[in-house]
């Protein structure tokens, strides 16, 4: 029986939710990027990461990350190719650090405690995108 998936590490939620197509598109079908797999893609080709580092970053072994950043190629060559919706969402995560969104001015930002204002507008109305994340 294979062992059970160790949750990957990423630094910070994404800035979107996904990309839509312009123009024709494929309705029928979503392809969804996990959010390690994004992550992959963000430290190897935004960042410019080595795969070591990058597997470091996110707490799993080269081999681990190499079949990640893979699949992720695999998913964002099929939207475009196929003219589909790309959607991040799911996987086997965990957030480096706890991450708010403020659902007056939608602002994301990291602190230690929950029980305090929005830093941007200094609202009360902010949301843990930890827990909204782990549910979606």
């Amino acid at each position: 029986m294979p062992r059970k998936k160790r949750q990957r590490r990423l630094l910070a939620p994404p800035s979107v939710k996904g990309f839509s197509v312009f123009g024709p598109k494929n309705r029928a079908e979503q392809v969804v990027l996990f959010f390690e797999e994004y992550e992959a893609i963000k430290l190897l080709d935004f960042d410019n990461l080595t795969q070591e580092e990058a597997a470091v970053c996110m707490e799993v072994s080269r081999p681990t990350l190499t079949r990640i950043y893979e699949a992720a190629r695999n998913k964002v060559a099929k939207a475009m190719v196929e003219g589909k919706d790309l959607l991040i969402r799911g996987g086997n995560f965990q957030f480096d650090e706890n991450w708010y969104r403020c659902n007056d001015c939608s602002a994301k930002f990291n602190m230690a405690k929950a029980d305090e204002n929005c830093p941007v507008c200094h609202s009360k109305k902010i949301i843990s995108l930890n827990a909204y994340y782990q549910e979606n």
